[in-house]
């Protein structure tokens, strides 16, 4: 990738203009940085913010589950005087200092390294986990001797001696266990900014603080308990959101990896040798065996093959090539060996192309901030404010002692956590995706339900989504037995995926003997009588094919079988449509949305399809970036698209949807840019995930509304002074319970949905 390297920025000269110095104009740049420490939209707002600020940044834009932000700056030419800034700015190093300035560890992202950092996240939040976990537990059984204590009149002796042993306990476990809120907590202040973890730090802090400070004087009350539990929810919830981070790694950095590895060149004195794949370029020349997936664009100089270019462009049938074809990477060699003549690599390829076609349609994705991180610009300031004006109050107003005003800032600082308000989407999502996992489907990302809700068009791709993307022998009754037999024998010989789709029709027959291949072209059998062949309608020596040229038809291909003083006979093949692909349509019809297929496929195979399964508004012949065109003008005119495709030309489509669903035999690329993926023959599961979608949505609001409600209750108490840090940690527990058990709600109605439809 040229424009969007994440190793290194790289220069886009820009056009001259006028009379002006070339050696003078700006140069448009990029670079790719790692951001440590954005947790919400808040987060993303802030980053963007700080490089917006700087000069010259023309756009800036942070990817929250990637952990990743994007900036595009003009470079002024060499007549500008060169400063701190501009002298830092080439290596990607000011923007760095610009956002630790603003609070946050970054560094210049390198791809290979992501896996290992990530990695090593989720290790220190699972050993925080375990000892956060442990302590709360350890000290809830001391805790609840002393509650019991409190109502059957334990010795103050005794009560001290338990708070002693809760706090052995708790504080080294906070100080160890806390740190992932606490670094993010003080980066903040330090940059003269909040986020959601400095009220959880400050709270942990202060009740801890407290607690210590009541179990030297001898207090009732300790609160070791709330601090080290608040904790291990928080961490829980932390990692859950670091692996949903690693699961959604970039589809660009798997697509790179098609072309990873080495390959065979020849060199000048035509002897083979193998480098690494980044070491090619243009005008060297391939040897590529059967089955191998091309490196780079090219020429095809020698040999004859089919390749197979659906992950590129959708076609499913295999595609003819000899001398002077062009040929792009990430396309299979299938039949026979070629040698290529490189016309572009690495950068340059078609491949590189939707490598950045992609990344864009990702960052694109980012803008979307889910509800819940929606309140925290406004949580961090209010809830401090509140605590802060309580403790004032209390002193200056009601005459109270410092440490009981204290109090109530602590309980403040806990009953308005919000936990509730947090779980609110998470956990609907939790028995959401459960419950679709059950049914074959995996949601991928943490919005995905709340998008695939609001989602009114939806768009299809055809070979492997509407249809199986196997092809399969449609006219077997058809065909003689002997012809049958005949061509299966021949056809075992062969990788080519119309001889397997042959020979699976006939499994029984014995594969022939001396069966030879000519790439491209078919196979052929010498016997006592003449020489048998299966193939093309032209080198078989049938001069007119009813399907024309090629031997293609409109929904599929055909091959043909010439035996001696035998009649030709046609072996004619198609994409099965998936068995409910008509009624899905209709019942995504029927739920409001518009149904769209775009289809890089032939637009007369295309047609059939969408007459088929009842598809008005169709496309053939679609390019990845014609796809990415048609979602842009459809998200242009205020269209939600729902994008359900499975091949590599799909991806920066699915990337760039508002929601997207690929099944499980889809290309692997396809898998990592969908939000969801369904494993079934059927497309029913993308109904379903729908209907759990729009039912999940009704429940988050549901579940908003009661975690606001809670607040609105319980804070004027805690604000009043009658809620201790003890009590307002069970209500604020208590609201996450009701939370919960209102979200799981959702199981029941979709079982019951379910079987209502079986």
């Amino acid at each position: 990738m040229a424009a969007s390297s994440d190793t290194a920025a790289a220069a886009v000269p820009r056009a001259p203009a006028g009379r002006e110095n070339p050696a003078l104009l700006p140069a448009i740049r990029e670079v790719s940085l790692h951001v440590d420490g954005m947790h919400c939209g808040a987060c993303i707002a802030k980053v963007e913010g700080a490089l917006a600020a700087l000069p010259g940044v023309d756009q800036a834009r942070a990817n929250l589950t990637q952990g990743r932000v994007r900036i595009r700056w003009c470079d002024a030419g060499s007549g500008e005087p060169v400063s701190d800034w501009t002298a830092g700015q080439g290596s990607g190093d000011g923007f760095v200092a610009a956002l630790r300035a603003a609070g946050y560890d970054a560094s210049i992202l390198v791809p290979e390294s992501l896996p290992v950092r990530i990695a090593a996240e989720e290790r220190e939040l699972v050993r925080c986990m375990a000892v956060a976990g442990f302590a709360a537990a350890n000290v809830m059984l001391l805790s609840l001797s002393i509650w019991t204590g409190h109502a059957e009149g334990m010795a103050a002796e005794t009560r001290s001696l338990f708070h002693w042993f809760s706090a052995l306990i708790a504080l080294p476990a906070l100080a160890w266990a806390g740190r992932p809120f606490f670094r993010s907590a003080l980066k903040a202040l330090r940059a003269g900014r909040t986020n959601m973890d400095v009220p959880i730090a400050l709270a942990v802090t202060l009740a801890a603080g407290v607690s210590l400070w009541e179990t030297i004087r001898g207090g009732p009350h300790a609160y070791f308990d709330s601090a080290i539990a608040l904790l291990f929810f928080l961490l829980i919830g932390r990692f859950l959101d670091r692996r949903a981070r690693r699961q959604a790694q970039s589809a660009a950095a798997r697509l790179i990896s098609l072309q990873d590895g080495r390959i065979t060149v020849i060199g000048a004195d035509g002897l083979p040798s193998q480098i690494p794949a980044a070491e090619l370029a243009a005008g060297m020349k391939l040897a590529v065996a059967a089955g191998e997936r091309l490196a780079a664009d090219g020429i095809i100089r020698r040999g004859r093959s089919e390749i197979d270019a659906s992950l590129m462009t959708g076609e499913s049938a295999a595609l003819p090539v000899e001398p002077g074809a062009a040929v792009h990477a990430g396309a299979v060699n299938l039949t026979g060996p070629i040698e290529v003549e490189v016309t572009a690599a690495g950068d340059g390829t078609v491949l590189a192309d939707i490598v950045r076609l992609t990344e864009a349609a990702e960052q694109r994705k980012s803008d979307y901030v889910v509800l819940a991180d929606r309140v925290s610009r406004l949580y961090a300031p209010a809830v401090h404010t509140l605590a802060l004006l309580a403790f004032l109050g209390w002193i200056l107003l009601g005459g109270m002692a410092w440490q009981q005003a204290l109090l109530i800032a602590i309980a403040v600082l806990i009953v308005t956590c919000p936990c509730a308000l947090g779980l609110a989407v998470p956990v609907v999502q939790v028995v959401a995706t459960g419950r679709l996992l059950r049914r074959g489907v995996l949601v991928k990302s943490g919005d995905a339900l709340e998008r695939l809700a609001a989602a009114d068009t939806v768009v299809f791709d055809k070979t492997g989504t509407l249809t199986l993307g196997a092809s399969v022998l449609s006219n077997r009754n058809a065909i003689p037995e002997d012809a049958l037999e005949a061509a299966a024998s021949l056809a075992a010989a062969s990788r080519h995926p119309l001889a397997r789709a042959l020979s699976a029709a006939a499994p029984n027959v014995p594969p022939a003997a001396a069966v030879a291949e000519t790439p491209g072209c078919g196979l052929s059998l010498a016997t006592a009588d003449g020489e048998v062949r299966l193939g093309r309608a032209d080198w078989c020596g049938i001069a007119e094919a009813p399907a024309g040229a090629g031997g293609d038809t409109a929904l599929g291909s055909e091959i043909w079988l010439i035996r001696p003083g035998g009649a030709p006979v046609r072996f004619r093949f198609e994409d099965a449509l998936r068995p409910d692909a008509a009624r899905t349509v209709a019942n995504l019809r029927d739920a409001g949305l518009r149904p769209m297929l775009l289809s890089g496929d032939r637009p007369d195979a295309v047609a059939a399809v969408a007459a088929a399964v009842g598809i008005e508004d169709w496309r053939g012949g679609c390019l990845p970036q014609d796809k990415l065109a048609v979602l842009d003008s459809l998200r242009d005119a205020g269209a939600r698209v729902l994008m359900i495709g499975d091949g590599l030309n799909d991806a920066p489509a699915l990337a760039a949807a508002h929601a997207s669903i690929s099944p499980s035999g889809a290309a692997d690329i396809a898998q990592v840019a969908a939000d969801i993926v369904f494993q079934s023959r059927s497309l029913q599961p993308v109904a379903e995930a729908l209907t759990v979608a729009r039912r999940a949505q009704a429940l988050v609001r549901q579940n908003i509304g009661l975690a606001v409600g809670y607040n609105l209750f319980a804070v004027p108490l805690a604000v009043a002074g009658l809620v201790t840090p003890l009590v307002a940690a069970l209500c604020m527990s208590g609201s996450s319970i009701v939370v919960v058990l209102n979200a799981i709600r959702l199981a029941g109605r979709t079982r019951r949905a379910a079987e209502a439809t079986r």
